[in-house]
Parts: structure tokens; sequence; C-alpha cells
């Protein structure tokens, strides 16, 4: 029997400081080596992950844009990929912008990974968030509308009020994949809107599938974790976790600042 595990990452497998520690590190690296099948799924991009994971260097594929991709960890290979239709994009973006909504648009534009964004109409709440990505490669602050349209587009956030944020999450929500929630370090709400394929729960079982493996167990934190639990055999809430998960788990398990994940994988993981 080959088990797939598959972990969250924010407030689940890093801990509060936005990072894992040396010793999940030590021990993922060390289970993966022996055979472990694991992977973690983020609404993260890959760089920004992998600065969070630094340490975290064994050969495993990662689930990324909260299931737009599957990159490989070690090399970053491309192994699935989630795109908007392009005219769907652009009229969802169109009518964000009409609303009074400034988005974050993720796409490739000329073969390039890129966040896009109006520089100079954003938000307060959306500049603190460019902000935290200064230097980074992805990052197009652009003047007009049209740019915005560019590339092959695959992820689309949205940082403002419920107010404006909430009648989009209703209109689109059986349409798209959509993650409407609070962010947990900063407590803005967000709106993130993905292609209905762009999910965790797709993305493992394509991964699930891809491996050959025949068994799941995940672990989270937050809501937006349920659709993954509800795909598993065995499904674990670390402490911290929200009530609503901790009700759909099989257990609760240690929280993500005392390492709950990599501790319970270093007793309980199974090999193929």
């Amino acid at each position: 029997m080959k088990t797939l595990y598959v972990s969250d990452l924010d407030g689940t497998l890093l801990r509060s400081d936005q990072k894992t520690s040396a010793y999940t590190n030590r021990t993922i690296n060390r289970l993966v080596e022996q055979g472990m099948l694991f992977s973690y799924a983020t609404a993260r991009s890959y760089n920004t992950a992998h600065k969070v994971t630094a340490g975290m260097t064994a050969a495993f594929p990662l689930i990324v844009y909260n299931g737009a991709f599957i990159k490989d960890n070690a090399t970053g290979e491309m192994l699935l990929e989630n795109f908007f239709v392009q005219s769907d994009a652009a009229a969802l973006i169109l009518e964000l912008i009409s609303a009074g909504i400034r988005p974050i648009v993720y796409g490739f534009v000329e073969g390039e990974e890129k966040f896009s964004y109006l520089a100079d109409e954003i938000n307060q709440p959306t500049r603190d968030f460019v902000l935290s990505r200064a230097g980074d490669s992805r990052d197009r602050p652009i003047a007009g509308l049209a740019a915005l349209l560019e590339g092959d587009i695959f992820y689309i956030t949205c940082i403002d009020s419920p107010e404006k944020l909430g009648p989009f999450h209703e209109k689109y929500k059986d349409r798209y994949h959509c993650v409407y929630q609070r962010d947990i370090y900063s407590g803005d709400q967000w709106l993130e809107i993905m292609p209905l394929n762009a999910s965790k729960s797709r993305a493992i079982l394509q991964l699930k599938k891809l491996l050959g493996c025949d068994r799941l167990v995940v672990f989270g934190d937050a809501i937006n974790d349920l659709d993954m639990f509800q795909i598993a055999d065995e499904a674990y809430a670390v402490e911290n976790a929200c009530s609503e998960l901790k009700k759909a788990a099989t257990s609760v398990i240690k929280s993500n600042d005392e390492d709950g994940v990599a501790r319970w994988l270093e007793s309980h993981v199974i090999y193929p």
C-alpha cells in the first residue's frame, strides 16, 4: 500500500514566525530520503514557499498557488498546470475593476512568471502585500489596464473589504475555485480566484494518481483545508486549527509551534 502524506503550509507546517523549524526540515528530509511520499499544499508561490521552508531540500512535489501548479521542490520543474481561459480572466478582471477593486493578477508574461497590479491605484493592504515581496523577480507594477490583462493568467488575488469582496465570492464560487478568508497574519479580507480545476483537493488527487498511491493522509489548520480533509483516508488538524476543521479531523495533533506534523510523521509514517 502506497500512502501520500500532504500538509498545508501556513499555520500547519510553518511555525508562527512563518518558517519551518530546523527539526521539521531535518525530519522531513530524512523521511523523504527513506522513501516517504510527501508534499505540501499552499496558496503561496513556489518562490515564497521555498523561502519559508529553506532547509527542506529533499526532492518531492509541491502543490502551490492553491493547486494551480504542481512543481518539483528541488528543481522547480513544472509537473502540472492550470490556467484560466483568457477571455474569462479578462472579463472577471474588468468586472472587479469596475467595482472599485484593484486585483493582483498572476500570470506568465512573455514566458516569465509575474504578478501585476495597477501601482498607483492599489489600496494600503494590497500595497503592504506588495512591499512584503520587495525584490521578488515576479513583481510587475503597471500603469495601464491593458497590461493587467496580458499573458497566461492563472490566479487573481483581491485584498479589500468584505462589503466589496463578498458579492464576488457569492457570484463566482461555483464557476471558479474561490478562497474567501481573512489572512491569518494581517487579518485583512482576501478573495482568491482560480480556475475551477485549481484547488488543493483536485491537485492532490492528480498527484496521488501520478505517484500511484492508494491512501492519503493530510494535515491542516484552516477552513480552506476542508476540501482536502474530505478526500483523505486520514486527516489531522493541528492544535491551533479552527474548530470547524477539528470537527472534521480524524484526530488533533500538536500545534504548528510544536512541530506537530513532523512529530506525527516521525512516529506514524508508513513507507511504500
